[in-house]
């Protein structure tokens, strides 16, 4: 399978980043002289607390395992799918590992994990492969298959998928 096929799995795979800390502003100190200053808190008034930062999408999704998890089944789901599969047909085993590898990492990175994304973006990737609307639609069912197998959140789910619609226009008809 060719690198413009290989990367048109990757299509449901992209996702925003979730977990910004939450940085508080300057402290306010009530009745000292400075008050609302840049300097800090007079002696005895209570420290502003910063709110602990969210765990990142990654962490969520149950790490790299959780991730990969998810991408095993997403490739087994596209693969049996009628709809989609004659651009998996003739894949070879060591291309099925490299497209679950890049699919994971897409994930893992745009996740907020540690790891780094270097594959095409996905216009480029999907030129000239014609995908229709029912394949898009086929590809995102396969996904949420995938993620309610391993029973992911609707708050995680609705992260991850929520990034699908705004790469339909560099996927679909290219």
């Amino acid at each position: 399978m060719g690198r413009r096929q290989m990367g048109w799995v990757l299509v449901g795979v992209v996702v925003m980043v979730v977990g910004m800390a939450f940085v508080p502003g300057p402290v306010e100190a009530q009745g000292c002289a400075g008050a609302g200053s840049n300097f800090g808190a007079c002696a005895g008034a209570p420290a502003a607390a910063a709110a602990p930062a969210a765990p990142s999408l990654y962490k969520r999704l149950g790490g790299r395992e959780g991730i990969s998890g998810v991408v095993d089944d997403f490739v087994t789901n596209m693969v049996a799918d009628a709809r989609v599969n004659a651009r998996f047909k003739d894949m070879k085993a060591p291309e099925v590992f490299k497209l679950k590898a890049n699919i994971a990492d897409q994930i893992c990175d745009a996740t907020g994990g540690p790891c780094s994304y270097l594959g095409r973006d996905m216009k480029t990737t999907h030129k000239g492969m014609k995908i229709t609307e029912a394949e898009w639609n086929a590809t995102v069912e396969n996904l949420t298959k995938a993620l309610d197998k391993h029973k992911v959140g609707a708050k995680e789910k609705t992260e991850l998928l929520g990034a699908l619609g705004p790469m339909k226009g560099d996927i679909v008809g290219q």
